[in-house]
């Protein structure tokens, strides 16, 4: 029999913690429970998780602050955030540091099981891992650390989001990237709305890039993007 999925559970309103915890147990997961951010980060340094679900206000450690640390080291786990904001700035905040879903509080526990499984379902098997670092004109990008490199001196540091991006366009590089397969890959789904927060990141390695004109990000109409360096 397959283990059952390990699901970190970061939640400080117990009473909900107690009910999203014995819901998920009975649907099948292994569910470990940590009421604040710096609880959950132990947590995730002690043990392996195959998910994570995090609500985003919490204390010592906001799940905004969770995410981007655990991102600095693990890529591939699949976070979904629990959250009782709704402004598109703050779900995009959310992708930014490397969530890959969200649901709204109040929410339903089919849906959120029914989320937590394609998120499972969808988990991409660890890719052919890119050089430490790599060659972009004067530029050079180092992904394990999200930074990008100027003639040497450090120029930014990139969001899990902005990473995640950068890094699809150097592998397909030099050849075009998918629209519509780098919205599946990165956001689930192509919807109007995580197309727009795409565009909002690439505006930002676009300006990130600026300062050598060899370096592009091209607009293919109908198609997608194409780095060019």
């Amino acid at each position: 029999m397959p283990p059952l999925p390990h699901l970190l559970l970061l939640e400080d309103e117990l009473p909900l913690a107690r009910i999203v915890r014995e819901s998920l147990e009975r649907q099948g997961f292994r569910v470990t429970h940590a009421a604040d951010g710096a609880l959950g980060l132990a947590a995730f340094r002690r043990e392996p998780f195959d998910l994570c679900l995090v609500d985003i206000m919490l204390p010592q450690l906001d799940g905004l602050a969770f995410v981007a640390e655990i991102r600095r080291t693990n890529q591939q786990v699949p976070v979904l955030f629990l959250t009782a904001k709704s402004q598109p700035a703050d779900v995009v905040q959310g992708f930014g540091v490397g969530g890959n879903d969200y649901l709204r509080k109040p929410f339903s526990l089919d849906e959120l099981v029914v989320r937590l499984r394609e998120l499972l379902r969808r988990a991409p098997a660890a890719a052919p891992a890119l050089p430490a670092a790599v060659p972009l004109g004067r530029y050079v990008f180092v992904p394990l650390r999200q930074e990008l490199w100027l003639d040497g001196q450090l120029s930014a540091r990139l969001s899990h989001r902005e990473s995640e991006l950068l890094e699809l366009l150097a592998r397909h590089h030099p050849r075009p990237l998918d629209r519509k397969a780098a919205l599946l890959q990165l956001w689930g789904d192509d919807s109007f709305f995580h197309a727009r927060s795409m565009d909002v990141f690439i505006s930002h390695l676009r300006k990130y890039l600026r300062h050598d004109p060899t370096v592009a990000i091209l607009n293919l109409r109908g198609v997608g993007y194409r780095l060019v360096a």
